[in-house]
């Protein structure tokens, strides 16, 4: 299937590994010119090599920076020539009791997670509607659906933003521009977050690592942890011009671990 997508500019951040740089492979090999942003400069500068051997043919621009900061989201927006694609991503929050947590925590689960991606949306959506074709996809986390009670930064944070793209994307202005704003919301995916997770449960509990990560797969009923790939094939066809028509959706990739109906 041809998604329509040659020659268009994508802003995919925290790209350098996981989801994002799934989102941004994804993206390149459909003929999409993407600029990729992350903190560690070594490891988005060997995204950005990948991507370019992937995809020949479009333009590969690496940003390092911070996007949760102004400074970072100026540079990573001065490179992208225009953004008809964004895909907002940033490392979760930490886990933990919400009794530890102060202000300076839920602040900067808040800027993370929810002020971030509403900044860059607020930055490139007019342009795209005026263009008359916009993509925004925020990577948020299954736990908007099913909240874990030892994710609480990141269930409020989420949410907060969930509540937001339900209000915008509705806006007449952007909808009926062929402007859309989705939410893709993954469950369990091998990445190195999810790993660095299971070492630290297998560290405190004292269990083999191989043990906790089985004990995770047996609760999805695919039997497997998703993959980078397979979500970024999601996120490419939201971004597609099959997908006009879906808009301001929260969009489950978990496995079949949801256990609900809606």
């Amino acid at each position: 299937m041809d998604l329509g997508l040659q020659g268009k500019w994508a802003l995919v951040c925290a790209a350098s590994k996981g989801l994002g740089k799934g989102c941004a492979v994804a993206l390149a090999r459909e003929g999409v010119n993407v600029v990729i942003t992350a903190r560690g400069d070594a490891a988005l500068q060997a995204t950005a090599a990948e991507l370019r051997q992937a995809a020949p043919g479009v333009q590969v621009l690496a940003v390092a920076g911070d996007i949760t900061t102004p400074e970072g989201r100026a540079a990573a927006l001065a490179a992208c020539p225009q953004v008809d694609i964004l895909v907002n991503n940033a490392g979760g929050p930490p886990p933990g009791d919400f009794r530890d947590w102060g202000r300076e925590a839920w602040l900067a689960a808040v800027e993370a997670n929810m002020f971030t991606p509403i900044e860059l949306m607020k930055a490139t959506v007019d342009g795209m509607a005026s263009r008359g074709f916009g993509r925004v996809v925020n990577i948020t986390s299954s736990s908007v659906k099913a909240p874990i009670d030892f994710l609480g930064l990141s269930n409020g944070a989420r949410s907060g933003l969930t509540g937001f793209v339900a209000g915008t994307a509705r806006q007449g202005r952007l909808a009926a521009a062929g402007v859309t704003i989705n939410n893709i919301l993954p469950g369990t995916f091998d990445t190195d977050r999810l790993r660095s997770g299971f070492a630290s449960v297998a560290q405190k509990s004292g269990q083999p690592l191989e043990a906790v990560m089985t004990a995770r797969r047996k609760t999805v009923p695919a039997g497997r942890f998703g993959t980078p790939e397979e979500f970024g094939a999601l996120c490419a066809f939201v971004c597609s011009v099959h997908a006009g028509y879906i808009n301001g959706q929260n969009l489950l990739i978990d496995g079949g671990a949801y256990p609900g109906t809606f």
